[in-house]
């Protein structure tokens, strides 16, 4: 039995379900048709010549598109094996082909999501003959027409030929994207803000100005921020994971696809959070020792056995020194809370003029969206210690990154803080501070100040001794006899200030939203939201594009940052059934950027 011609979308409205369409009939100029009555091609009469019966096959998921490149080959089906070969046609499918009007009703015709960016390489014919099974057996006529027309194309059509298959292996690539995710496979890519590759030596840089090249010492290196999920917060919070089989959430398959993704994105630094000390202890830091990674870690003071943790690869860093932050205090009703930080002084190991230095910050902010005070308070005492680590002989700080999940998102208080060095919290909610909750429910407005004066840090987010010291130094000495009246002189005159101030002018990794369309990135995705909470602060350079303002006037020097691992949507991540999923075994995604440590 002989299968009808064209088998197209419109005329079946089982869309392929029953094995092929009505005969549709052609019109006067189709000439007699090879069968049955009403039966005709529509394929041009060199195609017509290779082979008897043919079929058009539509991959049901697809929609036909006609100015999309599409897949310049014909596969001979049947019950021999499927070969392919090229057709002596440009790749621009619409230069060639064009919907003939007797195909059905023009509107039934329009009802059929006729789209033109959809068509991928998933279409093609398909050709019941089984004398051909290669490339090599194509008929000897044919690839005289393939080779006569190569010959005599000029440079130019050459040229748009491998423009248009590059196109080709782009759309592609993004289609075996999407069907990979629709497996369980997250697929990420990377966004470089410069034209050097991420293998590339800096010595290579052809771009660099002579001048710089001699005044710049430069060293490239990768940072990560990943909260890993501990495993005793995961089965406390089970509600979070109803999607979830229950199989994927047991530790045992979830860490070995953790260390695959840290072997993977291979990063010289990773800023671990939610790191659950015995699983530390017994598996995660023998495992990235064996990496290269030299660890350093902070467990949670109270009963939650997890904390963070900074490991760097000993061949790319030294540690100087490693400086603990304990978020509670006993003291202070206020920092009632566990969470802790981790502050980390690393030396390049780089030839280089003067001793340089990188501070590495990671922290693991309080989760309650009714606490701002809390995280605000905790905040400022990160700062503080970095502070008191970061600064260097000559006044300045040395380059810093601060990693870590801040429960807060893009465009709240707490965010613009970080960011723009400053906030006025008079008559702000503690409920608004983090920006968590659409209807915030802590209504309670911030105290001024927010903590007491005996935590020891002001509100410049510096250790008041330090602070006292370098007015001290700088001829800014208050006029008191006792060292003891000018610091309550201090601390009474901050008492009447509800602005906060920290001397770090921080950059962003990531921007937070999808420049063309405007939709969130996405760093968590669970049961009950998918927002941004984690980020990759850094002290940008002069020439760095997102530099904020006035990032020259207290650091030497600076880091630029070079590229990045794209973030994902709402949307891309619940393709994959969300997080955790069978890949990814948290309910978070890694950060990973990319940074050029710039030295003058």
């Amino acid at each position: 039995r002989r299968r009808a011609e064209l088998a197209l979308p419109w005329d079946d409205p089982l869309w392929g379900r029953r094995g092929c369409a009505e005969p549709v009939g052609g019109p006067p100029w189709a000439g007699p048709a090879p069968g049955p009555a009403g039966r005709h091609s529509m394929l041009p009469r060199h195609v017509q010549r290779l082979g008897r019966d043919w079929i058009a096959h539509w991959n049901g998921s697809q929609i036909l598109a006609l100015n999309s490149p599409v897949s310049n080959c014909t596969r001979w089906a049947g019950c021999y094996p499927w070969a392919s070969f090229p057709l002596p046609v440009p790749v621009d499918f619409s230069a060639n082909w064009r919907v003939p009007p007797f195909l059905g009703p023009w509107r039934q015709f329009q009802n059929s999501n006729w789209q033109l960016d959809n068509f991928t390489q998933s279409s093609c014919f398909h050709l019941p003959n089984p004398s051909m099974k290669s490339e090599g057996e194509e008929p000897l006529t044919k690839r005289r027409r393939l080779s006569g027309q190569h010959d005599t194309s000029a440079p130019e059509e050459e040229t748009n030929f491998s423009n248009q298959k590059e196109a080709l292996c782009l759309s592609v690539a993004q289609n075996e994207e999407k069907h990979s995710s629709k497996k369980g496979a997250i697929k990420r890519c990377w966004e470089y803000f410069c034209q050097h590759s991420r293998t590339m030596k800096i010595s290579e840089n052809k771009e660099t100005n002579q001048s710089n090249t001699e005044s710049e010492a430069k060293f490239d290196f990768t940072v990560m921020s990943y909260n890993i999920l501990s495993q005793n917060l995961l089965e406390g919070n089970s509600h979070l994971y109803k999607h979830c089989r229950q199989r994927l959430l047991i530790w045992t398959y979830r860490f070995p696809n953790i260390l695959q993704e840290i072997k993977q994105l291979d990063a010289d630094v990773l800023c671990l959070q939610e790191v659950q000390e015995d699983h530390y202890r017994t598996q995660i830091k023998s495992s990235l020792e064996s990496l290269g990674y030299h660890c350093e870690y902070k467990m949670r003071t109270g009963r939650k056995p997890d904390g963070c943790a900074i490991c760097f690869k000993t061949s790319k860093f030294s540690l100087i020194s490693s400086n603990p932050v304990e978020f509670f205090r006993r003291d202070i009703p206020l920092l009632d809370r566990d969470n802790v930080g981790l502050v980390l002084l690393l030396q390049p190991k780089f030839h280089c003029t003067t001793n340089a230095a990188i501070c590495i910050a990671n922290t693991h902010l309080l989760y309650n969206p009714r606490r701002g005070d809390i995280k605000l308070t905790q905040l400022a005492m990160l700062l503080a210690e970095i502070a008191s680590v970061a600064p260097q002989k000559d006044g300045t700080f040395c380059p810093i990154v601060i990693c870590g999940d801040f429960n807060s998102v893009p465009g709240s208080p707490l965010y613009r803080f970080i960011k723009e060095g400053k906030l006025n919290y008079e008559g702000l909610a503690i409920g608004k501070v983090s920006g968590q909750e659409q209807f915030p429910r802590g209504q309670r407005i911030l105290s001024i100040p927010i903590w007491p004066k005996k935590l020891g840090i002001s509100q410049n987010c510096v250790y008041e001794i330090k602070q006292q010291q370098k007015e001290e130094n700088a001829g800014e000495k208050l006029e008191a006899a006792k060292p003891d009246d000018t610091q309550e002189v201090i601390i009474a005159s901050e008492k009447l200030s509800s602005k906060l101030q920290h001397h770090f002018k921080l950059s962003s990794v990531y921007s937070h939203y999808f420049p063309e369309t405007g939709i969130p990135e996405v760093t968590t995705c669970h049961s009950r939201s998918a927002v941004t909470v984690d980020y990759i602060f850094y002290s940008a350079a002069n020439d760095d594009a997102t530099a904020q303002p006035g990032a020259e006037d207290s650091f030497h020097g600076g880091l630029k940052l070079l590229g990045r691992l794209a973030l994902l949507t709402e949307k891309d991540l619940w393709t994959v059934n969300g997080l955790p999923n069978e890949n990814n075994s948290s309910d978070h995604l890694p950060l990973l950027a990319e940074f050029r440590l710039i030295e003058r």
